[in-house]
């Protein structure tokens, strides 16, 4: 019986080019991929909604550096213990360790207080936005890949060759000298699945008033995430094993869910999907 070879490759250069002294990331590169992939696509939805892109540009300049240093100081927080002996490593976020539920708290405050000083509809925003981050966070999972993080239990090289993965993916999770569970990649594969149902429902007329769209995003993350973060074995962690990000799917779900109830049940406006924008209107009024 023959035997098949499959040789064993050195991982990936987590470094995508050197200029001069500074060397760049591809974790940076593909995380500000991401970004700039959402932002276009929240400004043309916004646009068609009657959201000013010159608004939705200037929410962005807050919400980034919002976004990462919430996510960054989550990370650290949680990780402490190692942190407290090597504080010259906080602001090393080129070697990973941030975290996306610091970055939806920190950019979520930034919209919040944002649009009530532009008097746009926070939930408006937030259902133009939903949709792009879930996909920024889809594409910004290979960025840990390239880092070798976000990795599950132990496995076998069988199995991921039963996953019909290529061999760069295969390669890149033998990780100190065992092959780990892709975690990373079910997680990216469920955040695109849901940029797809998110596309494809939030038009259809009569099916979300307005701020479900945003609700149905926190629903289909906090539930995909709960199950692979159970899966991985870099999590988080709190007392007696608990994992962080786990605890808190559990919270936005059930928070998510309880919302949209409540909303449903005090008879929400249907969303004005409309081209024009009748509460910048308003908002002239209220100056």
């Amino acid at each position: 019986m023959g035997v098949i070879f499959s040789p064993i490759m050195a991982a990936l250069n987590p470094i995508a080019i050197h200029l001069g002294p500074i060397a760049v990331h591809w974790y940076g590169v593909i995380i500000a991929t991401g970004v700039v992939i959402a932002v276009i696509l929240a400004v043309r939805e916004g646009r068609r909604r009657g959201i000013d892109p010159d608004d939705i540009y200037d929410m962005i300049l807050w919400a980034l550096p919002a976004a990462l240093i919430a996510a960054r100081a989550y990370y650290v927080i949680f990780q402490w213990s190692y942190y407290a002996k090597h504080p010259a490593e906080i602001i090393a976020i080129w070697d990973g360790g941030i975290a996306i539920y610091g970055s939806l708290i920190g950019a979520g405050l930034v919209v919040f207080f944002f649009c009530r000083s532009r008097f746009i509809p926070v939930w408006l925003m937030l259902d133009v936005a939903a949709p792009t981050v879930i996909l920024g966070q889809a594409i910004g999972r290979w960025g840990n890949f390239m880092n070798q993080e976000a990795f599950g239990r132990i496995t076998s090289l069988a199995f991921l060759q039963g996953l019909h993965l290529p061999n760069f993916i295969v390669n890149q999770m033998l990780i100190n000298g065992a092959y780990r569970q892709p975690t990373f990649l079910y997680e990216s594969t469920w955040d695109l699945l849901g940029f797809v149902v998110l596309m494809s429902l939030r038009h259809t007329p009569g099916l979300f008033k307005q701020g479900e769209v945003f609700l149905s995003y926190v629903l289909w993350y906090s539930f995909g995430r709960f199950f692979i973060e159970g899966m991985r074995t870099d999590s988080l962690m709190l007392f007696g094993g608990l994992r962080v990000s786990q605890l808190l799917s559990v919270v936005l779900f059930l928070g998510a869910l309880i919302i949209w109830i409540y909303r449903r049940r005090q008879q929400v406006q249907p969303a004005a999907y409309l081209d024009g924008n009748p509460f910048r209107e308003q908002s002239k009024l209220s100056k």
